[in-house]
């Protein structure tokens, strides 16, 4: 596994305006079948492309957006550790700590 962010957006605020149109064009492409006909069924794919696929592939997004550089995963010799990133100070500079002591192991 790579340390991509297959589904996270650059930034919460356009995650978030992805969320909205995804979502408004599902809701309106059945909502406005009564008004519009069976051509309102043409939001339901631009719905499913602001989504990435599906809601679900959404909510993983926002997920990895929201941790987007809060935790670091790195692997060496085959034991990966899980740490929570801290910003580098200019004047100090520290190393992440583990999260959890049981699984990420930290080598000191």
């Amino acid at each position: 596994m790579t340390d991509r962010q297959g589904f996270a957006s650059t930034s919460l605020s356009r995650h978030l305006l992805r969320g909205a149109t995804g979502f408004g064009a599902l809701v309106g492409s059945v909502a406005l079948l009564p008004v519009l006909g069976i051509g309102s069924l043409l939001l339901a794919p631009i719905g499913l492309l602001a989504l990435r696929g599906c809601p679900a592939c959404w909510a993983i997004g926002l997920v990895q957006t929201i941790s987007m550089g809060r935790l670091q995963r790195s692997c060496k010799d085959g034991v990966c550790e899980l740490t929570v990133a801290r910003p580098a100070r200019s004047h100090e500079h520290r190393e992440s700590q583990p999260v959890d002591s049981l699984t990420a192991r930290s080598r000191a």
